[in-house]
Formats: C-alpha cells, sequence, structure tokens
C-alpha cells in the first residue's frame, strides 16, 4: 500500500474497477457534496459493495485524493498536450494554456471546490506540484519571448483565476462559459506580456 492509503491496481480489469470507482466518486462529489461523500455512497453509485472500495483505500479521505490526483493528472496531460503544438508565437502558447486550464476546469467544474474544501496536506502538496509542473510547462512553450519572471507571474495569474473561479462560482456567478472565460483571459494576459 502506498504511504496515501491507496493500492494501485496491477490488472486490467482492476484499472477498469478503479476507474469505475473514480467516476463514481466525482459523481457523487458533483451531485451531494463533500458532506455526503461517503464510502458508502459511491459504492451505491459504482454498483460494487462497500468492501470492494474498501478493499483499495483505507477511506474517504483516500478516496477523495484518488479523485484529486486523478484530475490533476488530467490537467498536467492537457496542459502538456496544448503546448507540444500550440498556435504560433506568444498569443498562440497563451491561448493554449488558458484553453487547456479551461478545458479540464471545465469538465470538472462541479467537484473542483469539493476538491479544495476536503484536502489534506498531502493534498495540497500533490495540487501544487501539479501547477508548479503546468507553470513550467508554460514557461518552457513561451520560450525566449519573453523574460521568464513576467511568463511565471501570467501562468500564476492565469491559474490562480482558474481555480478562484471554480471554487467560487456557485456563490459568484459570472456566466461565462469556461471558452469564454479563456479568451477573457488570454487577451489580459497577453496585454500585460506585450504592454
Amino acid at each position: 500500500m502506498s504511504e496515501t492509503g491507496f493500492r494501485p491496481p496491477q490488472q486490467a480489469r482492476s484499472r477498469e474497477s478503479l476507474q469505475k470507482v473514480l467516476a463514481a466518486a466525482e459523481r457523487v462529489l458533483a451531485e451531494r457534496g463533500l458532506d455526503e461523500f461517503t464510502v458508502g455512497a459511491v459504492a451505491e453509485r459504482a454498483g460494487l459493495s462497500v468492501g470492494a472500495i474498501y478493499r483499495r483505500f483505507d477511506g474517504k479521505d483516500q478516496l477523495l485524493y484518488a479523485v484529486k490526483d486523478q484530475v490533476l493528472g488530467q490537467l498536467e496531460a492537457s496542459v502538456g498536450e496544448a503546448l507540444r503544438a500550440p498556435a504560433p508565437g506568444l498569443a498562440g502558447v497563451v491561448g493554449a494554456f488558458t484553453g487547456a486550464l479551461a478545458g479540464t476546469f471545465g469538465r470538472h467544474d462541479r467537484i473542483f471546490p469539493e476538491l479544495l474544501d476536503g484536502q489534506r496536506a498531502d493534498g495540497r502538496d500533490r495540487g501544487l506540484r501539479a501547477l508548479a509542473a503546468i507553470q513550467e510547462a508554460f514557461v518552457d512553450a513561451a520560450g525566449p519571448q519573453v523574460e521568464a519572471e513576467r511568463l511565471r507571474m501570467v501562468s500564476r495569474t492565469i491559474i490562480g483565476s482558474c481555480v478562484h473561479r471554480a471554487a467560487s462560482s456557485r456563490f459568484w456567478p459570472d456566466d461565462l462559459t469556461w471558452a469564454a472565460w479563456a479568451t477573457e483571459t488570454t487577451a489580459m494576459a497577453l496585454a500585460y506580456l506585450t504592454g
């Protein structure tokens, strides 16, 4: 067992079962929130026994960590993919970065507030590592077009805005789609970088 209280799958059938559990956990978080997120609720949604979940996870905290880890992995992969072949120029890099963030947050926007509210120290550390990785991917992709410190400032601002929007959208809606948010945020970032 890993230090996070999670037993990684070894066989294909086990990996499929794990994905079923994580998808169910994400749906429970999105529909019921953190207060009603229980191993029992996830097991019911996944069509599995509670014991089947406990064979893989020590408890609710480890299951929540696994959901967060999966979403952060998707964020890292999405940003990495977008920055491998962005449109030409600085606008292309900033747009690809912002669009990848918006796409991932948009696909999971109902659970980000719950993940932020329910994070333990190890979950926070995993999140910070993911954010540092995507920031460096952005700086590397932009290359020597702009000094690295300005690029880091922009990436932190975009990431912070994205996280804030996801965390506060239930209470402070802005009536924008995630795509429109990405377009507006890209324009602001470019104004800073080129001004």
